[in-house]
């Protein structure tokens, strides 16, 4: 009787928790699993949504291959807007930079390259609007402006193409001596990184052969 009473006193004590302690534990239990259900939905969505962003961009690229330039510039508008935190939508600016030159359009070529710069949080993507936003200023003639583009933070990695192109801003200058030094940086880091650079050679044959004082 004593084991039986014992029983008891535990059971109504499990009761008396249970009265006490269930509906919160209930409530603990449906908040985990709805944490649970709710990252997991993030994260398929947030799946979905790359997927969605990379589709679009193959397109886009396809549409510039073709030749499709009004609609692939809408498209990139959609990429932006849909997608703008991705990569993919870095790289639909950059397109959206090269269709403006194509087009004729350099000034809003400049403002598309510049919002890449401001905006984007990616240091490549980043260096590679610089390399091109001056290779733009050079080919305007703004020269000392594109050396000032060149001398921002440009990763390690697109040094050798800073180097070509702070030669060409150097060469319209009239600074051969300067270019020639630049063209030839290219081409050792180029080496170094086990990178293609291609036309440097032919620029630093252009220039001739470096005068040698007696």
């Amino acid at each position: 009787m004593a084991e039986l009473r014992t029983e008891e006193e535990q059971l109504d004590a499990i009761k008396r928790w249970w009265k006490e302690n269930g509906t919160s534990l209930i409530a603990g239990v449906a908040i985990a699993v709805a944490g649970v259900v709710g990252w997991n939905a993030w994260q398929n969505y947030q799946e979905n949504q790359a997927q969605s962003a990379s589709m679009r961009y193959q397109h886009l690229v396809s549409l510039t291959d073709g030749g499709n330039i009004d609609e692939a510039r809408s498209l990139v508008v959609e990429i932006t807007d849909n997608h703008g935190r991705t990569l993919y939508a870095d790289l639909a600016r950059l397109i959206d930079a090269r269709l403006a030159v194509d087009t004729g359009d350099l000034d809003e070529a400049q403002r598309v390259l510049e919002g890449v710069i401001d905006s984007s949080n990616r240091e490549y993507v980043q260096g590679l609007a610089r390399l091109r936003l001056a290779r733009l200023q050079i080919a305007e003639g703004n020269a000392e402006t594109a050396l000032d583009t060149l001398a921002r933070d440009i990763p390690a990695a697109l040094a050798a193409q800073q180097a070509d192109l702070r030669g060409d801003a150097m060469k319209a200058l009239g600074r051969e001596d300067e270019a020639r030094q630049a063209w030839q940086e290219a081409l050792a880091v180029a080496e170094q990184r086990d990178q293609p650079i291609y036309g440097v050679q032919l620029k630093l044959d252009d220039l001739g052969a470096e005068e040698v004082s007696l």
